[in-house]
């Protein structure tokens, strides 16, 4: 066996399923796991120019992969107006107004990042913003990209006033008089789209670099970008990643998700087959592909547009006669999942409600119905409301449940916004990760950064324990739907992997693997349940190169640590 380029040892490793390996030592010779062997044997793998990291007890795991994400709109926030640090609706407004007095040529105050939860009712008003940004227009995203919020100043620009009726897909918060109050929910920010700035493509760039900065310190080393295309002022981030790789800057790998345009019909399949060649006969490899197609099958619980089985209820526990949206006609969305998978595409679909999760799970098996088995390898993501009779259905159909962990506690948002506006039982059916894996479910994980932090550490941590630090309630949904920690750790690592076509080389342990690695210190599998979040990124790796550390590397041979 030839002389290892690095050496992990003196640490637990995960390979990506099951228990983690004791007393062994990974070997990295050419970007690739050369060897997985006995700690007796690993001092045959070190020569003179073998860098040895010293693990010290550390986990070493594989990269984590981000299953739904949004990093050039996350790293374009982080450059813009950025909200997601206020901690109620005054610091939201005290930043607004700082970064309006600190850029004072900026035409447009563009951002987001607000947080429902900190206004009446989910919907911050006009008049906050008019108070101190008068004379220029201002449009900031909520932090889950489902409503946007606006001044005066954007909806006379606009043409927007209490004659302006409520669009199909969304809806416009009112004052008693009709006019728009300021908040304007999924398809009514679109309302803003044609007088809208669009994004300098050099701070998209900037954007996306950022993000990569941001989730390699996280131990991400590839994601799946859940909107390639323009949609709610998000940039298309298509040319800023063929930047990147002209320029070698991109150090991840990227399956990029196209964009679903719920206006459109079934023209769009033949185009996104088209991008997804052209981009392949640039010959970029797999690095960045586009061989899937994001759909939007409904809305968020919170502004009571995801679609659901049931009536959402009033203030005062009554039936309304809204059950929210479906972005998509079930049987146009049938029609769209089987011509994709006919295709060779793969189908991610938003869907959140529980009838947004039948009617995807009802698209999967059209497709299945009139095409066999394929390799597609479809998803559901986010399913924060699942019906019982739908869970089995994931493995029956191969659909892969794509869960953002993270969401799965009592907060705010869920216990204010959400909860009170559900049917009785609906809350033992919040993200049901249990249920999916006893029904057989394969699972991915993802963050959907912006709309909160990527870290999955913090996301594994609710899937096990159903519970944020600091909060005292019990366990959403009861305990029966916690994760155990291989099951969440797999979901981030090998699970994504699958979905993203990488399992062939990347989200496990393997000899002949990509060395797509991330040390965990202290190794979660060695600390209690409820000290899961403090486990911290050590290092990240990528095709055998640190590509983040907490403290510099030792630049010698056989000294390096964790």
């Amino acid at each position: 066996m030839s002389v290892a380029d690095v050496l992990f040892t003196g640490g637990s490793v995960f390979t990506g399923s099951g228990e983690p390996l004791e007393g062994h030592a990974v070997a990295v010779t050419g970007g690739r796991i050369a060897a997985v062997v006995p700690e007796a044997e690993a001092s045959a793998l070190v020569g003179e120019g073998t860098r040895v990291v010293e693990l010290g007890g550390a986990l070493l795991s594989p990269g984590f992969q981000d299953a739904h994400i949004h990093p050039v709109g996350g790293g374009v926030e982080l450059l813009q107006c950025n909200l997601t640090d206020a901690r109620d609706a005054d610091e939201a407004v005290a930043t607004v107004a700082a970064y309006a007095a600190a850029n004072p040529d900026e035409s447009w105050i563009l951002g987001g990042g607000w947080s429902m939860d900190h206004f009446p009712g989910g919907a911050p008003v006009r008049a906050l913003l008019d108070a101190i940004v008068p004379d220029r227009p201002v449009l900031l995203s909520s932090r889950d990209h489902h409503s946007t919020w606006a001044n005066t100043a954007a909806m006379r620009i606009a043409g927007v006033d209490a004659t302006t009726a409520d669009p199909e897909d969304g809806r416009i918060e009112r004052e008693s008089d009709g006019h728009p109050a300021g908040t304007f929910h999924e398809g009514a920010a679109e309302l803003f789209a044609s007088v809208r700035p669009p994004i300098d493509p050099e701070l998209v760039y900037r954007g996306l670099l950022r993000a990569q900065d941001e989730l390699i310190a996280l131990g991400i080393t590839g994601w799946q970008d859940a909107l390639i295309g323009t949609a709610a002022g998000v940039p298309d981030a298509y040319e800023a990643y063929l930047r990147a790789l002209d320029e070698g800057a991109l150090k991840v790998h990227v399956v990029g998700a196209q964009w679903w345009e719920r206006s459109g019909g079934l023209e769009q399949v033949a185009e996104m087959v088209r991008r997804r060649e052209e981009l392949r006969a640039l010959g970029h490899g797999d690095r960045f592909t586009l061989g899937t197609t994001k759909i939007m099958v409904d809305g968020v619980a919170e502004n009571q547009t995801a679609a659901m089985l049931t009536p959402y209820r009033d203030a005062h526990g009554h039936d309304t006669h809204n059950h929210g949206l479906s972005f998509v006609d079930p049987a146009l969305l049938a029609e769209a999942v089987t011509a994709l998978d006919a295709e060779g595409q793969q189908v991610h679909m938003h869907a959140l409600g529980d009838r947004a999760v039948r009617e995807g799970l009802d698209a999967v098996a059209a497709a299945r119905a009139a095409n066999g088995p394929s390799d597609g390898r479809h998803h559901l993501a986010h399913l924060q409301i699942v019906a019982e009779a739908e869970t089995a259905r994931f493995a029956e159909l191969d659909a892969v449940a794509n869960l953002q962990m993270l969401w799965a506690t009592h907060e705010d948002q869920i216990d204010e916004l959400t909860l009170p506006f559900l049917q009785d039982g609906q809350e033992a059916r919040q993200y049901p990760f249990g249920d999916l894996v006893r029904g057989g479910a394969r699972l991915a994980a993802g963050s959907d950064w912006p709309v909160s932090t990527a870290d999955p550490i913090a996301a594994i941590h609710i899937a096990v324990t159903r519970v944020a630090p600091g909060v005292e309630a019990g366990p959403l949904a009861g305990a029966h739907q916690r994760l155990d920690l291989t099951t969440a750790l797999a979901a981030y690592t090998s699970g994504t992997a699958y979905v993203n076509h990488r399992d062939h080389d990347t989200g496990y342990v393997r000899e002949g693997y990509l060395a797509n690695l991330v040390v965990l210190e202290p190794n979660p599998f060695t600390v209690p349940v409820d000290d899961l979040y403090r486990t911290t990124v050590a290092s990240t790796w990528i095709e055998g190169e640190a590509v983040h550390h907490r403290t510099a590397l030792p630049s010698t041979a056989q000294s390096a640590t964790a």
